[in-house]
């Protein structure tokens, strides 16, 4: 078999064989094909697309070239959670400790933030002491032990996506249904759960920027899960604003401790709930959504999902104290408003313009090497159709850098929008796809 035949034969919009798409990813893996070589069939399969046979392939072939975890020790149904990708997103910190509380094992492995959306793990390392790179045995102890381990991507795992997703960061060949498709799915198939509920985020700070692109990832993402005998539902959201209030790594960790103790934003209680009870259900553990909505509530009023993050995030090495009293956590040197200047209705607060800024602040990073200041952010006080008065506060700013504060304050004043008519509010939730 020769690679210049497999791009000859992909440039000329022929379906590849099963063997064709292992012997590129198997070689591509172990350096034996060239950079320039696999952008050629990356940049084909960008613009004829695959099938979703290829696309199948294309998945099992980056799982399977590296560690496949076995969770069947802990004799239990594993549900992974995912989501695509966005701003403000503290959802996994909430909602795994959540379902843990009910009895549902929870073993995450968890991306970090690159470009403008943040990353789960990034945020659990703003808790000081918390380790998120542990040993397999350690990782899968600590489920067995206390319901829940949370840690960064092993190295290990689907290494054939880490060498495509930089190349086709490199060549512009991101946005693209069957290779999103197969990167996302190939980790959670070798992250080892047998079913999986993807947070497919749909808007400005999202890679689906539209409805109808989600709708068809979350078809290719199910067909995959069919094909590799993984259970997968897919739940769009809506990412055109920034979820909850708080962007920026101790920030979000702030918000979330204060939601599994009772302090729930809207749109953040909405995105919990519809993957937890959806969770819930694809654990064998509730078939009943309307019944499982209600023992998530329980469990945060009763404070069971609060005290098991403590126990998480103790088990973990984390400093407990920092999560018991949150104004210990690190702060940043400025702490500056921005005003409203005029009356009249939150139009919109472009996530991805929010994600930029985060990142420009140092909350997130350009290149996997960067180090993120995890006390930087925005915290918002208003959500879009909120009314405003003139001079009430919108935003705050922490930094910890004077010159990014003042062109962040500029950049912020732009980037939240007023409209002097009422402004209709958007779904959250905007479908469920089985």
């Amino acid at each position: 078999m020769k690679i210049i035949d497999i791009i000859e034969k992909k440039r000329d919009k022929q379906e590849l064989t099963k063997q064709e798409i292992e012997y590129f990813i198997t070689e591509y893996t172990n350096g034996n094909i060239k950079d320039y070589q696999a952008a050629a069939i990356v940049m084909a399969i960008y613009l004829n697309g695959m099938t979703n046979q290829e696309t199948t392939y294309l998945t099992l072939a980056m799982a399977h070239s590296g560690q496949i975890l076995d969770l069947s020790t802990l004799q239990e149904t594993i549900v992974d959670k995912h989501s695509t990708g966005g701003v403000g997103d503290k959802v996994s910190l909430i909602l795994l400790p959540l379902v843990s509380s009910l009895g549902v094992p929870v073993a995450k492995m968890s991306g970090r933030g690159l470009g403008f959306t943040g990353g789960t793990a990034d945020k659990l390392e703003a808790i000081p002491g918390y380790q998120t790179s542990i040993p397999m045995e350690q990782f899968i102890k600590n489920v067995k032990q206390i319901g829940i381990s949370m840690i960064s991507q092993t190295l290990s795992l689907a290494p054939a996506d880490k060498k495509l997703y930089a190349l086709r960061d490199s060549i512009s060949c991101v946005e693209n249904i069957p290779l999103i498709a197969s990167s996302i799915m190939s980790k959670k198939i070798a992250s080892g759960a047998q079913k999986i509920v993807l947070d497919v985020t749909v808007g400005k700070g999202a890679f689906m920027q539209n409805r109808e692109q989600a709708q068809k990832l979350s078809h290719t993402m199910i067909e995959i899960g069919k094909l590799a005998n993984k259970e997968t539902v897919c739940v769009l959201t809506n990412m055109d604003e920034p979820l909850g209030y708080a962007v920026g790594n101790v920030l979000e960790v702030i918000e979330a401790v204060n939601f599994l103790k009772g302090d729930m934003p809207e749109d953040l209680k909405q995105v919990v709930l519809e993957l937890g009870k959806v969770m819930i259900q694809l654990a064998g553990k509730g078939e009943n959504l309307v019944e499982n909505e209600k023992k998530l509530l329980e469990n945060i009023k009763n404070q069971k999902a609060y005290y098991k993050f403590i126990e998480l995030v103790k088990n973990q090495g984390g400093d407990i104290s920092y999560i018991e009293n949150i104004e210990k956590l690190p702060k940043a040197q400025y702490i500056e408003p921005i005003y409203c200047e005029e009356e009249g209705f939150v139009q919109d607060i472009n996530s991805k313009e929010v994600g930029k800024l985060a990142g420009m602040l140092g909350a997130g990073r350009e290149k996997k090497e960067d180090a993120i200041d995890p006390a930087v952010g925005i915290v918002f006080m208003k959500k879009v159709a909120q009314k405003v008065k003139k001079n009430e506060i919108l935003a705050y700013i922490h930094a910890n850098d004077a010159n990014k504060l003042k062109e962040a304050k500029v950049r912020l004043k732009e980037i939240i929008k007023i409209s002097s008519t009422v402004v209709q509010k958007e779904k959250t939730i905007l479908e469920v796809i089985k």
